[in-house]
């Protein structure tokens, strides 16, 4: 190339491009309104969690109310329907939240003895559902401790049996980590139900010996 001539790389007026001021104003706008959107979600987020996390204690000491259940309920669907109409970018912040607000509604349903509603019951997506759905395995292995900390075997066996049909159930699914970390879940439920059969065939053995230690 001759001394003095102008470069391929350079413009032809000689003047470099610039961005318009207009684009990256623009851009400084949707970044502010991304992270006032952050915010929001993970207050909204926040606030369900300690809903779902509170109305699970009440629940093992018998003293939540369907009001507080049904507050759950209707946070978990307002924070899904925010998910589904602002995408899914910022979801992570939620998760948590969901997978709560999900465990408690099914614990409250235990307990109460109702049909466990499903994802669309509770207007939420399949994945923070199963997670819930095998967070709540532990929930029952409470109940059936509690049940052997009274004495009562036989509604111990009821809560085991249910702990292994919802264990069967979260088996059922075999799907990429990539769409929900679901395996860690399995492996955990199916460990739980392995303790606690065996530990409520322990309190079975020592009722049948009861009566005969004592007529001894």
């Amino acid at each position: 190339m001759p001394r003095g001539s102008p470069s391929s790389a350079e413009p032809a007026g000689g003047t470099p491009p610039a961005l318009e001021e207009a684009i990256l104003g623009s851009i400084e706008a949707h970044l502010r309104q991304r992270e006032l959107r952050r915010e929001e979600l993970y207050q909204q987020a926040r606030r369900l969690r300690r809903l779902a996390q509170a109305t699970m204690t009440r629940l093992h000491v018998g003293a939540a109310q369907t009001a507080e259940l049904f507050a759950v309920r209707t946070a978990l669907a307002e924070l899904s329907d925010r998910l589904r109409r602002e995408g899914r970018a910022d979801e992570p912040l939620a998760h948590d939240a969901l997978q709560e607000a999900v465990e408690a509604t099914l614990l409250g349903a235990i307990v109460a003895g109702s049909p466990l509603p499903g994802p669309a019951d509770l207007e939420v997506e399949p994945e923070p559902y199963l997670l819930g759905l095998g967070d709540v395995v532990g929930e029952v292995r409470r109940l059936t401790l509690e049940r052997l900390g009274d004495g009562d075997v036989e509604g111990a066996e009821a809560y085991l049996h249910l702990m292994e049909g919802l264990t069967q159930a979260l088996l059922r699914f075999d799907t990429s980590r990539a769409i929900v970390q679901l395996k860690p879940k399995q492996d955990q439920a199916r460990a739980l139900v392995e303790r606690t059969r065996g530990e409520v065939v322990l309190a079975r053995l020592f009722a049948r010996a009861r009566p005969a230690d004592a007529g001894g």
